[in-house]
């Protein structure tokens, strides 16, 4: 048995309650909630709709619902929440959850923050240029933004590194200057008393080694930076859809062999993703997800986190505890239960896979009695291999390795996009 030592947090997103500036975008009553009822299968075997279990469908801003999602966490070994924090040149959204978590001083849950700092657009709706609510980065709203936070940094509950404050950013890549960026907020906090924070950026969008703008570590937030495969053989079940279907053992497969790297890297994963409720003609689908896989992917991030002697701390990050409208969540559904949970829990006291057994779940293997067996013995699983594993080519990884190769390079990106919408690779 492994000592349980690794600590996981979970990023949280607090989208489900209905705040005044998404009724006017999106309608009266929106929540996140309403993208994720209106999901449906897009191909054969497709699992679509995501429905909540044993939490229902909560509302952020009641302190029961709160409640129970730091009991159920806890229960099964997740140590904090990541809540996104939403701040737009002093303004505030889907404030309310993490303001009454504050205020309250419940629950008994580790928490750190994660500034979601892109623009808010109409992605949902296919149109990202439409502009919603715009960030408004200037050296003033750089020490604004941290004189907001450091309310949270007071916190007894809140998460620390060796003492420090953790603070996760996003988008690293659009700070207009992030190295005078990260040394205002270092010197904001000092001249605020509460010492140096610890600065993590987020590897989205193609951020490598973020120690050469002053953090201190990089935080890794599957699907983004893997390359997984894409699935071409499945049959869609509606000629409008034009999104693309990935293998989540290959995603797995890719980050696993990832080398090791000379700065803090702290290893993330994810049960699984899907978000065609948010955007049913362009959504990104991993199938192939399973409690077993994502058990195991886990296991060995956290057997790295206990022995990467480059970390402060043995975090490891898991995207996400309640990413409903992604299909990428924690929490029961209606269709696995607690099984990812049982299986997080599993991850943590029982340790890595064998090699063996590692092989056979990446290459489609599952258990022969058709149960999810989340927490099973790992010596005593029986697997075996499915007949029917869609069909992965030599065309569709190429184009995954260049359209990651295109996202690390922002300003190529942006050139390509006209010429991608009009041949139909994006929305």
């Amino acid at each position: 048995m492994v000592t349980p030592d690794a600590r996981l947090i979970a990023f949280h997103l607090p989208q489900f309650h209905p705040i005044p500036e998404n009724d006017a975008w999106w309608g009266t009553g929106f929540t996140e909630w309403t993208n994720v009822v209106k999901a449906r299968p897009q191909y054969e075997g497709h699992y679509q709709p995501h429905l909540p279990a044993d939490l229902g469908f909560y509302d952020l801003r009641l302190p029961e619902a709160r409640a129970a999602q730091a009991d159920l966490a806890k229960a099964y070994g997740i140590e904090g929440f990541c809540y996104y924090y939403y701040w737009f040149g002093g303004k505030r959204l889907l404030e309310r959850p993490i303001e009454a978590m504050l205020a309250e001083r419940a629950p008994d849950m580790p928490f750190c923050l994660c500034w979601a700092n892109e623009n808010w657009t109409r992605r949902w709706n296919g149109d990202e240029r439409d502009v919603l609510m715009a960030q408004q980065h200037s050296p003033e709203d750089d020490e604004a933004m941290m004189r907001d936070v450091v309310r949270y940094f007071a916190d007894p509950r809140y998460i620390r590194v060796a003492g420090r404050p953790m603070l996760l950013v996003y988008r690293l890549d659009i700070l207009p200057d992030p190295v005078a960026t990260v040394r205002r907020w270092r010197a904001a906090c000092n001249a605020l008393g509460v010492g140096d924070p610890y600065l993590c950026a987020v590897q989205s969008f193609g951020v490598q080694d973020p120690t050469s703008f002053g953090f201190d570590a990089a935080v890794e937030f599957p699907p983004h930076g893997v390359v997984p495969a894409e699935i071409t053989s499945l049959n869609a079940r509606g000629h409008g859809f034009r999104g693309r279907v990935l293998s989540y053992e290959d995603t797995v497969r890719f980050a696993l062999a990832k080398p090791p790297v000379k700065y803090a890297r702290y290893r993330g994963v994810m049960p699984s993703w899907d978000n065609t409720a948010r955007k049913p003609n362009f959504g990104h689908c991993y199938q192939g997800s399973h409690p077993l896989v994502y058990r195991a992917w886990l296991a060995a991030a956290i057997e790295e986190a206990r022995v990467n002697t480059t970390l402060a701390a043995p975090f490891v990050f898991i995207n996400a505890w309640n990413e409903w409208g992604e299909g990428c969540h924690l929490e029961p559904d209606q269709c696995y239960g607690h099984d990812w949970l049982r299986a997080t829990r599993a991850a943590l006291t029982q340790g890595p896979a064998p090699a063996s057994v590692m092989t056979a779940l990446l290459a489609g293997a599952r258990p022969t009695n058709g149960e999810t067996m989340p927490e099973a013995d790992w010596q005593t699983l029986d697997l075996a291999g499915t007949a029917d594993a869609p069909r992965i080519t030599w065309h569709s990884r190429q184009f995954m390795r260049v359209r990651f190769w295109i996202n690390q390079r922002p300003a190529l990106k942006r050139a390509l996009r006209p010429l991608a919408r009009l041949a139909g690779l994006v929305d």
